[in-house]
């Protein structure tokens, strides 16, 4: 005999549009049973056409809810009253299919009443149905567009339709978008951001750029901004002229599709772009992929976090090979003084890229200067037959540091020779070679 209303069991009087929303709350929860024919106090209000109440709940449940709820669902009818006994499903959360996965969209049983789920709630469904797998879980975005990435696959004569989608899992079984079809949509909710700073600190801003969409338009306009950052500059060897960018086009874009394709989505933050006067910073989130270190880069050796992001953009010739970004960065600086820095943490992966037309002019600096300190000191050697630190530091005004470092530059590039020392002092003498 029912007695009242509770947690799983749901009374109403007719059948309503709104019995869907309880069936809803039911599979969502841990199930329970709708009586029609019954008001609120536990009153029989036999209905007038059972059949029409069943057909117009069996249409409702195959048109309305998503995924497909109707092998959790049992209709029966009980002396001119229909029950609909529902069980827990298994493909968590279920939703209005016109609403989505959104709070209007989800319901869940509280008390005696159903209620929209909150986002909170909704995550933490799909966590537990489509594990931690980020890409392949079920986007709480349902509302997609792929107007940009439909521009890049008709230019690369590859077709882009349901078919291909459910392929690169864009959409999976149950018709459903990903995260990853979120991520390459049009309403993608991750963005890049820019900041160009004055100089070679943090400090002053000389602008500001942020990049959203599709993560196939942000590369586009992120490798766009950042060869307008790239600067060409001309130095001359004789009468022969060298140009000279200061970052090579491939380091920009293996650098940018590194910081797009690697990141840990599931952190709802930017990836950001610093761009210094000597470097550029590329900030990712996410750390590295668990049981990789940061040495593993330098071999070649790679787990892509994101695997069908990174084959999407295989697929659109955007990469060539998984694991080999950084070897090819590294060898553009492999003749260089000045090296990529790889910077790891637990939550961020940060790859610098140096300016090198901005070390090469401070490396020339510092030759000219050294080879002017030199001749000084050679001259002296015309007149003297040794010097010591001491006296470099009266010639050069310098302090003994700096004379100790002369004396060792000198003697690498055999413009000197060290002769004998003096233990008390701590001073070298040194003679013409």
């Amino acid at each position: 005999m029912i007695v009242k209303e509770s947690r799983v069991i749901e009374f109403k009087r007719t059948y309503t549009d709104d019995i869907k929303k309880e069936i809803l709350a039911f599979v969502n929860t841990s199930g329970g049973s709708v009586y029609i024919g019954i008001d609120d106090e536990g009153k029989n209000f036999p209905l007038e056409n059972v059949d029409e109440t069943i057909l117009k709940i069996t249409n409702s449940l195959r048109d309305s809810i998503r995924p497909d709820v109707t092998m959790f669902v049992k209709i029966e009818c009980v002396d001119e009253m229909v029950i609909v006994n529902v069980q827990e499903g298994t493909r968590k959360p279920y939703y209005l299919t016109d609403k989505g996965l959104k709070p209007s969209g989800v319901y869940v049983r509280q008390g005696t009443s159903s209620a929209p789920a909150s986002f909170e709630e909704i995550r933490n469904m799909i966590k537990l149905t489509d594990g931690d797998e980020y890409e392949q879980a079920r986007s709480l975005e349902q509302d997609l567009t792929f107007d940009s990435i439909a521009v890049e696959f008709e230019a690369k004569g590859l077709a882009l339709q349901a078919a291909q989608m459910r392929t690169l899992g864009l959409i999976n079984g149950d018709k459903t978008f990903t995260n990853l079809g979120q991520l390459l949509s049009d309403q993608c909710r991750h963005s890049i951001k820019f900041a160009v700073f004055k100089g070679v600190k943090k400090g002053e801003f000389k602008t500001r750029k942020e990049m959203d969409g599709s993560l196939i338009t942000q590369m586009r306009s992120a490798f766009d901004f950042l060869q307008l950052s790239n600067n060409l500059v001309a130095t001359f060897s004789g009468l022969d002229r060298i140009e000279q960018y200061d970052y090579p086009e491939e380091v920009l874009r293996e650098a940018m599709l590194n910081a797009i394709i690697h990141r840990e989505y599931s952190f709802s933050g930017s990836t950001i772009v610093n761009i210094y006067d000597d470097r550029i910073e590329f900030v990712s989130l996410g750390g590295l992929v668990a049981g990789l270190f940061k040495e593993d880069l330098f071999l070649g050796i790679s787990q892509p976090r994101n695997e069908k992001l990174a084959n999407v953009f295989y697929r659109l010739k955007y990469i060539e090979a998984y694991g080999t970004g950084v070897q090819r960065i590294m060898q553009h600086y492999a003749t260089l003084d000045v090296q990529p820095e790889i910077k790891v943490s637990q939550s961020a992966f940060v790859l610098v890229i140096p300016n090198m037309n901005y070390h090469k002019s401070i490396l020339n600096k510092t030759a000219t200067k050294m080879k002017k300190q030199h001749e000084i000191v050679m001259t002296y050697l015309k007149d003297n037959d040794v010097v010591n630190n001491k006296d470099i530091q009266s010639l050069l005004n310098v302090k003994q540091t700096r004379a100790y470092a002369i004396i060792r530059e000198m003697t690498k590039i055999g413009l000197i020779e060290k002769k004998s020392s003096d233990k008390d002092n701590r001073e070298y003498v040194v003679s013409v070679e």
